[in-house]
């Protein structure tokens, strides 16, 4: 039987939900988003927060592929299956590499993250045999190339330089995407041949964000059972879940809900994909450092509180709410001023809780978050909802 692309495509008519496969794939993430965090626990310092930024980065570029892989291709066909569950292995092993990713354990992470995409970019090429875009993986695969270069120089040497190769190595990655990958004789991908689905991709963000706020929740329960509860670390509990809650309660707040209807009403809908992709990149970068802040708060939740701890505390809740803001923008090509109102907040918050104990600053992020969810709740009873509205290219 001669070989067809149209079997592997994802038909107009195919369900928008995501697959049990997909929600299986994402599991993973909730490994690598504890193995991150863990990293910044050990060492609260700017070059390990910079090391750290290009794991995470790394990892969810690997997300960020399967994600789109699933949405263009039928996700029910074995060999995507099959590719979609070697990419989840593929994000273990990346995972276990991440603790030592810095040291000994270098050859592993990149090694692994390039065979991850090197294998997918090949397996697709394959697939889209007689289709427009089967010169597409090709145009990837000479960006990876390209950037492989400073990827495995850099896991061979030491520190310091390592971290330079690996945030150009990201960095052409990134760039990559954003241009659409030209190539030398190649050309590029055009904007209008990538076709998707718009609420399998909304959805994919939505579960994917849904998982950070897993990992907090696992990060605050093991800290809280790993020593005697006290009142005061019962306290820090509490605040700790009010915060991952109302960061979920901000997050879904109809920007979340309408995604898909402002990708379909985009005359750029990939263009506007990718912006919110990068807002979900922030936001969940977010929610990481909030909860590392949470083993801070819960192990120490008295006495004086460590600049590095405060930046911590205050600062994931912050870099939350500038991704949300940033999505918002996406969607509805403006933003609540509850948004950086609540950045300001926060980064003013820094001196008058220098000299106060960890608790009351989680307490003072609780009382802002919960000034934010307020406003929203009283916006929406007022208004109409906002309809979506993409901003202008």
């Amino acid at each position: 039987m001669p070989h067809t692309f149209e079997r592997y495509l994802r038909a107009p008519e195919h369900p928008q939900q995501a697959t049990f496969l997909e929600l299986f794939f994402d599991l993973a993430y909730i490994f690598a988003f504890t193995r991150i965090s863990g990293r910044l626990v050990d060492d609260l310092d700017l070059i390990n927060a910079a090391q750290t930024l290009v794991l995470l980065l790394a990892i969810f570029w690997v997300w960020t592929f399967t994600a789109w892989s699933t949405n263009f291709f039928n996700p029910e066909r074995v060999q995507i299956q099959l590719l979609v569950i070697a990419s989840m292995f593929g994000t273990v092993v990346l995972t276990i590499a991440v603790p030592g990713a810095f040291e000994a354990r270098g050859l592993l992470f990149a090694g692994t993250y390039l065979l991850i995409h090197i294998a997918r970019s090949l397996t697709l090429r394959y697939l889209l045999r007689g289709h427009e875009l089967q010169h597409v993986p090709y145009l990837v695969l000479s960006w990876f190339g390209l950037s492989a270069v400073p990827w495995i120089v850099g896991a061979f040497a030491p520190s310091p330089v390592r971290l330079a190769l690996w945030a150009l190595a990201i960095a052409i990655d990134y760039l990559g995407g954003i241009l659409l990958w030209p190539t030398p004789k190649l050309g590029r991908m055009r904007e209008s041949q990538w076709a998707f689905a718009p609420e399998h991709l909304a959805e994919r963000y939505r579960q994917f964000f849904n998982i950070s706020l897993g990992e907090t929740i696992l990060v605050l329960g093991a800290t809280f059972i790993a020593a005697k509860a006290t009142f005061l670390r019962t306290g820090a509990l509490i605040a700790a879940f009010a915060t991952t809650a109302l960061i979920w309660r901000i997050y879904f707040y109809q920007a979340a809900h309408t995604l898909a209807d402002t990708l379909k009403s985009s005359n750029q809908p990939n263009r506007l994909g990718r912006a919110a992709a990068d807002a979900h990149l922030i936001m969940v970068a977010g929610v990481v450092v909030t909860s590392v802040s949470y083993r801070a708060v819960i192990d120490g939740p008295n006495g004086h509180t460590p600049i590095s701890w405060l930046l911590v505390i205050l600062g994931g809740p912050a870099l939350f709410l500038a991704g949300r803001a940033r999505f918002e923008y996406t969607v509805y090509a403006g933003v609540s001023p509850t948004r950086p109102i609540g950045v300001l907040v926060l980064g003013a918050l820094v001196a008058p809780l220098l000299l106060a104990p960890p608790l009351v600053a989680a307490a003072a992020v609780v009382v802002v978050l919960t000034g934010i969810a307020l406003a929203d709740a009283l916006r929406v009873r007022h208004r109409p909802p906002a309809q979506p509205s993409p901003p202008p290219h």
